[in-house]
């Protein structure tokens, strides 16, 4: 595994994106910062960090995915090996919080952004962008965050980190490369944040509403049964999970 380490950046997906439109960057390269001061989240929210104390990284992952559609595939990969690295290290009932959200029983540890590159051979390239939150211990005005280091009561190294989590990449897209998304789609509904458990929602009328998350739909939408019994699928940012 090849890592770049920077002090400081405005964006390490940006910084890798446009390292590999111009130099051969070897599959599963990982740049990481101290500090980034441009951040970004899922539909352009901002992602802050105190410096030197996160793990803040982008991963080239190349020579995956065949099809646009199977974008979301990815997506649920790389959750996948975020939690499973983090089981290993002992973190307390980690979970997927659809879609990109990384749980320790109810507070979050860790985003995920994904942006993808279709290139004039039709391949398909993928800077996975990681802010995890790792040995920060104070998040005002933050409720719902929390770290590694809060809830383990001690600090962690993010070098180690960052390589036990691009060993579960590496596992987990071989999965994708031998057509086993089956598995896949089961194990990510498995890890799903508060799956089957009654939770309210609030959609993007401000319309407050109870649910049960049943799973994900193949275009990545998430499935709620209603109290009507019916099921409905939602997209990002069309509903919001208060809890």
């Amino acid at each position: 595994m090849k890592v770049i380490k920077l002090d400081a950046i405005d964006s390490t997906n940006d910084f890798l994106k446009g390292l590999s439109q111009t130099q051969n960057v070897e599959n599963f390269t990982a740049v990481t910062a101290k500090t980034q001061t441009k951040g970004k989240g899922q539909m352009g929210s901002k992602w802050l960090s105190e410096s030197n104390k996160n793990l803040i990284t982008s991963i080239l992952i190349r020579d995956t995915l065949t099809s646009i559609e199977d974008i979301f595939i990815l997506n649920m990969t790389v959750a996948l090996a975020i939690v499973e690295a983090l089981k290993k290290y002992k973190i307390p009932a980690v979970s997927i919080k659809w879609p990109n959200d990384i749980m320790a029983e109810n507070k979050k540890i860790a985003g995920i952004l994904i942006e993808n590159s279709i290139k004039e051979n039709g391949k398909i390239d993928s800077i996975v962008g990681i802010g995890l939150n790792v040995n920060q211990t104070d998040f005002e005005n933050l409720p719902k965050a929390s770290s590694l280091k809060i809830y383990m009561g001690l600090d962690f190294d993010t070098e180690n980190l960052l390589e036990s989590i691009v060993d579960e990449m590496q596992t987990y897209t071989t999965k994708i490369k031998n057509g086993e998304t089956d598995s896949l789609w089961q194990e990510y509904t498995q890890n799903l944040f508060r799956k089957d458990i009654p939770t309210v929602f609030e959609d993007n009328k401000g319309l407050k509403f109870m649910g049960l998350i049943q799973g994900i739909n193949p275009n990545g939408k998430l499935e709620v049964l209603l109290e009507d019994d019916s099921v409905k699928q939602f997209g990002i940012k069309e509903i919001t999970m208060v809890y």
